[in-house]
């Protein structure tokens, strides 16, 4: 299929994109990498009356390091995160992460930003960045705010984002030296999207103890207390029958199989943690 008539403009800064947005009037979306936008363009799932490119908007471009922490632009590609590997102090995870987004091909094109806005359940930074107690700068006519990570996405396809509004940077706090992480997912296909996920970050020097699954029918979910027990009495804390209690309270909604595979990822996510 072929997309639907659209008007395009190629925004020259974010103040321009977010004037555009407003007087589209909700009918309006933005393109960065178009690895989402453009397949539900073709499918008609998505019929905007404008199309705004903010692909080459160089502020949205940088990774700045800001001492104590990493300041991402929302037009970052996936593959710039993956080709950062070794030179992200502190953001080790970053990297990783990116380098298992889907194939080479739509990390050179998909960006941070766009993965974030489009919000669907089963991607990757939604996710980790929840894990990592990251902040999303969003930009909009009235100015700029920051959300958590982990309250940004509202539910599936669903996030804080106003109408005129759009995500101008990640800012991720860097892990201290004695910080463990893991994240792990489980595809039937290399490159495909997950069918269960979790991530895992342990910071004794910050306090910070983290643990959500993904891949659900919306909002990565946190696994608070299966977090602490993990941070005060290590994996030993983390036992299966620990781990299906957590799941099964922060996700309800699955059924015994789907409880079991996510359970699952969330013991190896652990298993990568104390490993690393």
């Amino acid at each position: 299929m072929k997309a639907a008539a659209f008007d395009y403009m190629r925004a020259r800064d974010v103040a321009e994109a977010c004037a555009a947005l407003a007087q589209g009037n909700g009918k309006a979306k933005l393109l960065a990498g178009g690895q989402s936008l453009g397949p539900m363009l073709n499918l008609r799932l998505a019929r905007p009356k404008l199309l705004i490119d903010v692909s080459r908007i160089q502020a949205l471009a940088g990774i700045e390091d800001k001492a104590d922490a990493w300041h991402i632009g929302a037009g970052v590609t996936h593959s710039r995160l993956e080709d950062a590997a070794g030179k992200l102090g502190g953001g080790a995870m970053l990297a990783h992460v990116a380098g298992g987004i889907a194939y080479r091909a739509v990390r050179n094109r998909g960006t941070i930003g766009g993965s974030l806005a489009h919000a669907d359940p089963a991607a990757d930074w939604p996710l980790a960045l929840a894990a990592l107690d990251a902040a999303v700068v969003i930009r909009g006519r009235a100015g700029s705010r920051r959300v958590a990570a982990d309250r940004f996405m509202k539910s599936a396809f669903t996030t804080e984002l106003a109408a005129d509004e759009i995500v101008e940077a990640i800012i991720v706090p860097k892990l201290s030296a004695g910080a463990r992480w893991g994240y792990h997912k489980f595809c039937r296909k290399t490159g495909e999207f997950p069918e269960a996920s979790a991530a895992c970050v342990l910071d004794p020097e910050r306090r910070l103890a983290r643990i959500y699954v993904g891949a659900l029918t919306g909002a990565p979910q946190p696994l608070a207390g299966l977090a602490r027990a993990a941070a005060e009495r290590g994996l030993a804390a983390c036992t299966r029958e620990a781990i299906h209690e957590a799941v099964a309270a922060a996700a309800p909604q699955l059924d015994a199989i789907d409880r079991r595979m996510h359970a699952g990822v969330v013991a190896r996510a652990l298993q990568k943690t104390f490993q690393s």
